[in-house]
Order: C-alpha cells, then sequence, then structure tokens
C-alpha cells in the first residue's frame, strides 16, 4: 500500500459521512480532522469512541458537524469541550448520548458482523428513554422471560480514522495496545489511518508487533502525518501537550477566540506564520 496525501485522505470523506474517532488518551487522527477543516467539510456524523475531544470539538467549531455520538466530550484536565458545549446550547449539532460500554457494544457488533448486542448496566437509565433505536426486551433465557436485557444496534460507520505510530510495507498499521482503534478498523465500512513513518517489514510475521498490528486486510487508506496526534502523545514517541489545549480551550471559549486560533492553528498561511 502507498500513502496519500493528507489533502487526499481528506477529500476521500463525503460531505455527511460517518466518522468514528478514539479519544484524547489514545490515537486520534488530529491531523486528518485538521485537513477536513481545510476541506470545508460539512455535514459529518462524528462517533467518539467511547468519548470525544479535541479533534471532535475543532470539527465542531469549524461548522463541520452535524451529529456526535458519544459518552462524553471533554479536554480532560482543560475542561468540557467549548465548542461542543456552546454548539449543545445552541442547538446546532444534534447529540445522540451513550455510554461507554454502549459504544464499545454497538461497534462490535458491527464487528462481529451480527446485527445487535445485548448489554447490562443501562436499564432503568433515563437514556433508554432517549435513545428509541435501543430496545429492552425480556431475556429469553430466563425462567418467565424476566431478566430484562438492553439491545444495541449493531453501529457501522462510514469511515474510521485514527493515528499510529508507522505502517509497514504492505499496509498494515502498528497501534501498540490501543485496541479501540482495532475495534474501529474492524466495525468501519473504511478506515483512514495517519501515521509518524513508513517502515520495512510485515508486523504481522513478527511476534513481538503482531499483537499490536492492525491488519492492512481493514486499513482503506495511510497518509503519513509527522506529529499527526498532537497535542494528544503518540505511544513513546512524544508526550501530550496539556499546555496547547489549554491554550486552545481560553481561545474558544468564545466564537472569536476560536475563530483566531483555527485560522492562526489551521488555516493560516505559511507565510504569515514565518513572519
Amino acid at each position: 500500500m502507498q500513502p496519500i496525501s493528507l489533502e487526499a485522505m481528506a477529500e476521500s470523506v463525503p460531505d455527511g459521512a460517518m466518522v468514528a474517532m478514539p479519544p484524547d488518551n489514545s490515537l486520534p487522527a488530529v491531523a486528518l480532522a485538521k485537513a477536513l477543516v481545510r476541506r470545508g467539510a460539512r455535514g459529518l456524523r462524528l462517533v467518539g469512541v467511547p468519548v470525544s475531544g479535541f479533534a471532535t470539538d475543532i470539527l465542531i467549531g469549524a461548522g463541520c458537524v452535524a451529529e456526535v455520538q458519544t459518552s462524553a466530550a471533554s479536554l480532560g484536565e482543560a475542561g468540557f469541550a467549548p465548542r461542543f458545549s456552546a454548539a449543545v446550547r445552541e442547538g446546532s449539532v444534534r447529540v445522540l448520548d451513550a455510554t461507554c460500554p454502549a459504544i464499545h457494544t454497538m461497534l462490535q457488533a458491527s464487528e462481529k458482523g451480527v446485527p445487535f448486542m445485548p448489554l447490562r448496566g443501562v436499564v432503568g437509565s433515563d437514556l433508554v428513554a432517549h435513545r428509541p433505536d435501543w430496545k429492552v426486551v425480556p431475556n429469553p433465557f430466563s425462567e418467565g422471560g424476566e431478566d430484562p436485557i438492553l439491545l444495541l444496534p449493531a453501529l457501522k460507520p462510514d469511515f474510521g480514522a485514527f493515528h499510529a505510530a508507522m505502517m509497514d510495507a504492505v499496509g498494515n498499521v502498528w497501534v501498540g495496545r490501543r485496541r479501540e482503534c482495532a475495534t474501529i478498523a474492524h466495525a468501519s465500512a473504511r478506515c483512514l489511518v495517519t501515521v509518524e513513518r513508513v517502515v520495512e517489514g510485515d508486523f504481522l510475521r513478527d511476534e513481538r508487533l503482531a499483537p499490536g498490528a492492525v491488519s492492512a486486510t481493514y486499513v482503506t487508506a495511510v497518509a503519513v502525518a509527522e506529529r499527526g496526534a498532537h497535542p494528544a502523545g503518540m505511544l513513546d514517541e512524544y508526550a501530550a501537550d496539556p499546555a496547547y489545549v489549554s491554550e486552545y480551550a481560553r481561545a474558544a471559549r468564545t466564537e472569536e477566540g476560536f475563530r483566531a486560533w483555527l485560522e492562526r492553528e489551521v488555516l493560516g498561511r505559511p507565510a504569515l506564520a514565518a513572519e
């Protein structure tokens, strides 16, 4: 598999697509999110696996998002995701509330090729009343049909998107122990991966690397984007940048502050940055 450009990867995501992304403490494809902003993407339906963070917030602020399905939207120690919060108050983004286990369960159903999977722990909560696509039914294996169980429909995003340390010569990508990225790849119709670098070899033939690899079978396209997860950390490659996130959180409290940040960090011309 030959890498493509980040811009070509962003162009491959049509307006209105459902895109699943991992949280900030995993391997978020922030570079791709910025490229989608530059492309002018619209109407995206984002799935936080299982929570949403920095990448989701900048996409919402830039007007790229119509819907978010997640169990939370947060910038961690920097507080709530400001553009997400503003969009919820304004009603400009539809929110499908979920829980972390529910997000994983729906994706695992798609991963396994079944129409639904059962889940405990949500039955009796207010959440079920706001999710008509979730069904509470009697456990068919219990005596007398008692013991209610929640059935969650399979969730198959149009695209999964995450960052990885590296791609090998045959297109496998290495995510280490971040197995939610493997679930995203398996469950999604297509998977877009940004990587730090391309290396020789075949991860699946290496006993040490194979457990942390996602097979090329599940990878649609790869783009090289150095520090593509920043300001999130990248395994042992580089640390998270909480100062950068805090600066963003302060700027993005207002629409004006966010626009200034976006122009400088995402849309700004290199020549201006050099001056």
